[in-house]
């Protein structure tokens, strides 16, 4: 009887000491293993492309080009390539928009040494997985009402530290209509003022850091 096939994996991310990591934990397994690393979502598309893996780690928060946009190119040109995201950022609207581009899996990065090795294996065997704290937040927010693209760009405007006339100037809005953009905003989030609005945006991951 033949041995298992091993399953190869590229990591992706930004941090040497976390493709490291991930490769020093892996290097324990018989049936999986790296072969090859990417420091951003360009070298990703690169080295997806070079080695075909069965299962890619990606980083969301990079320089250059952002993990999933990178998972939108792969899939594009893949459709069948299996992404896991390891991530810091448990934000609802950023899971949701990785898991719409194609993501099968979304784990936390403090959950690796506990998580990685079955995740891994399950995604390569056809399922999907969340981490528990993701998938509580995605239920969370599930009703809400989203934030058109709209009000995203505003509220990242408001993130910046930008008043509502610095906000219409650049959007090339009329000051009436950002007021009532960022009162949608506030109701839409559950805040009562724009600093809260911002902190909000942030930490669902609605806009970027």
């Amino acid at each position: 009887m033949s041995a298992d096939p091993v399953i190869r994996i590229l990591t992706v991310d930004d941090h040497p000491v976390v493709r490291q990591g991930i490769a020093a934990l892996i290097s324990t397994e018989s049936d999986l293993k790296v072969v090859s690393e990417a420091a951003n979502g360009r070298e990703a598309i690169q080295q997806f492309r070079a080695h075909r893996p069965d299962i890619t780690l990606m980083d969301l928060q990079m320089p250059e080009m952002s993990g999933i946009d990178a998972i939108i190119s792969i899939r594009g040109e893949f459709p069948d390539a299996h992404v896991i995201v390891l991530t810091t950022y448990t934000g609802d609207a950023l899971a949701m928009r990785a898991l719409k581009a194609g993501a099968r899996a979304y784990m936390l990065k403090n959950t690796l040494h506990r998580d990685l090795l079955g995740t891994i294996r399950a995604v390569h065997a056809g399922r999907k997985n969340l981490s528990p704290e993701v998938s509580f937040l995605l239920a969370e927010h599930v009703s809400d009402d989203p934030l058109s693209a709209a009000e995203i760009r505003v509220l990242r405007l408001i993130a910046e530290g930008k008043a509502n006339k610095e906000i219409a100037i650049a959007l090339s809005l009329r000051e009436e209509t950002v007021k009532a953009q960022v009162r949608s905003i506030l109701s839409k989030l559950g805040v009562k003022d724009r600093t809260h609005a911002a902190m909000v945006g942030l930490k669902r991951g609605i806009i970027d850091f």
